[in-house]
């Protein structure tokens, strides 16, 4: 017994010393405040930088006047590919996340994670690291269907619940074992925050909390209440909570749906209902997705590196639709939501009502550069 009481005390002290330094941590950065917002542009490997290229080009067309008054910077950050991170032997080489870090959000294409048997040697994935050694605490999703009144926002936890604790539960016996859930007050307040700011920034009027807290009452509990604190100081913003099981369910609940636009979940929850929410999308392959910190934030395609369209040259036929959309969701991140609402409007149109051109992934559909051509043409009439 004393041997398990031993290595829990661990696992709390570890904890504690988690809060002590998020205590030290600052506040969100506020970018209607800086001079200049530098955005790194990080293509990976695979297909990443020829879709990301396509990303690139559609941001710098809709803040070609911020860039001309200096206002926003561009800066193309290479060095992210497998080979460079093999020759390293790590998932991020030392000078790439020394440039990372000289910018405030980066467009980042997919990269390639070494599995068992590759020819590369096992470093850890670029994302993990990345928001290991960026602090990206959030991970948020956005889910739109406009034609099912779908406009949906999701904050997931990134850093706690269920999942910070996931390789340190105690086996006691063979017949008991114990995991843990940890929530924070520090990491509460910075998730629910940030939901609340996006909220605030973008004209949303209702944010939504998901947990468990009539049964876990201690962790999502603890949760839940303090969502509830930080919703007072947003008075223009209405909060609701809802239980997780009956959530699931109003996700496809016709009548209910259309209710729901900004979401707060803890990890796990956040973990399942984001990927139900992007199959009424169409599929987990058809969302951005970001990654959120109080410095530094980091917007993606969901989807993996594709090298073998590379090897047989299809890479300009790849889809750029997912980082496109990641860069509207970096638009609105950093204030621009004016823009980013035209961006994801050119993307309804010329992904789901008119269609003009269609993606295969082959030469007998647009290549990429055509797609996003097709969008900043579409972006002219919204």
């Amino acid at each position: 017994m004393q041997a398990y009481l031993e290595k829990f005390e661990a696992v709390v002290r570890e904890q504690l010393e988690r809060v002590e330094m998020m205590k030290q941590q600052g506040d969100f950065l506020k970018f209607e405040e800086l001079d200049k917002i530098i955005i790194g542009v990080c293509g990976g490997d695979g297909i990443g930088p020829a879709i990301t290229e396509q990303g690139h080009r559609v941001l710098e067309y809709l803040l070609e006047n911020e860039v001309k008054t200096g206002k926003v910077e561009f800066r193309i950050i290479d060095g992210l590919t497998i080979e460079n991170r093999a020759a390293a032997n790590k998932a991020i080489p030392e000078d790439v996340l020394a440039n990372l870090k000289e910018c405030h959000v980066i467009l980042k294409g997919p990269t390639t994670t070494p599995r068992k048997g590759d020819k590369w040697p096992n470093v850890e994935s670029a994302n993990v690291a990345m928001r290991k050694e960026l602090d990206l605490f959030a991970n948020v999703r956005p889910v739109r269907v406009p034609e099912l009144g779908i406009d949906w926002t999701f904050y997931r936890e990134n850093t706690e619940g269920s999942y910070v604790l996931g390789s340190k539960g105690v086996q006691v016996s063979e017949d008991l074992a114990f995991d843990f859930a940890v929530t924070t007050t520090q990491g509460t307040e910075r998730i629910a925050r940030a939901a609340f700011d996006y909220a605030r920034k973008n004209g949303k009027t209702k944010v939504t909390v998901v947990t468990k807290a009539n049964v876990v009452k201690t962790t999502d509990g603890k949760f839940l209440d303090i969502c509830k604190q930080i919703a007072t100081e947003y008075p223009e913003i209405s909060m609701d909570d809802w239980y997780i099981d009956i959530m699931t369910a109003k996700l496809i609940d016709e009548k209910r749906r259309s209710d729901f636009q900004v979401l707060i979940l803890p990890n796990l929850y956040g973990d399942i209902l984001t990927d139900e929410a992007a199959e009424i999308q169409g599929g987990v392959g058809t969302a951005g997705s970001a990654n959120i910190g109080k410095r530094y934030a980091m917007f993606e395609a969901i989807h993996g590196s594709a090298p073998r369209m590379v090897d047989e040259g299809r890479d300009i036929y790849a889809d750029p639709c997912s980082v496109i959309r990641a860069g509207a969701m970096l638009l609105a991140h950093i204030g621009y939501s004016e823009k980013s609402d035209k961006l994801y409007k050119a993307l309804d149109i010329c992904t789901v009502t008119e269609k003009k051109l269609v993606m295969t992934g082959r030469d007998n559909g647009a290549t990429g550069a055509e797609f996003a051509d097709y969008i900043m043409e579409t972006i002219k009439k919204c």
